[in-house]
């Protein structure tokens, strides 16, 4: 009980297709794509535009304050690296296939 086998739905088709007609049916389902597809059109538009952020510029420090002093003293900070070891070590995935 409670379970429609395919025999079933095709009574249920053949009933509406009677009921409606072919062509109210096919027209109804046009009008769905027709509300989808302006669905997604909106849903597009409605996207908020991407903003990038930028800092404000940071400030030197006034001269003869404790952060000048630590600021001269302070070495620059290196760039930050990917280890190319890491890399090179790593089997790719073309590699396996061979």
């Amino acid at each position: 009980m409670g379970e429609f086998s395919i025999w079933h739905w095709l009574v249920v088709l053949l009933v509406v297709m009677l009921l409606f007609g072919s062509g109210k049916v096919s027209g109804l389902m046009g009008d769905l794509a027709k509300g989808i597809k302006s669905f997604k059109a909106t849903m597009a538009e409605d996207d908020p535009p991407k903003v990038r952020s930028v800092a404000p510029p940071v400030a030197a420090p006034a001269p003869g304050t404790l952060e000048a002093e630590l600021a001269a003293e302070r070495p620059p900070a290196a760039p930050v690296r990917a280890p190319v070891e890491a890399a090179a070590a790593a089997p790719s995935e073309t590699n396996r296939a061979a």
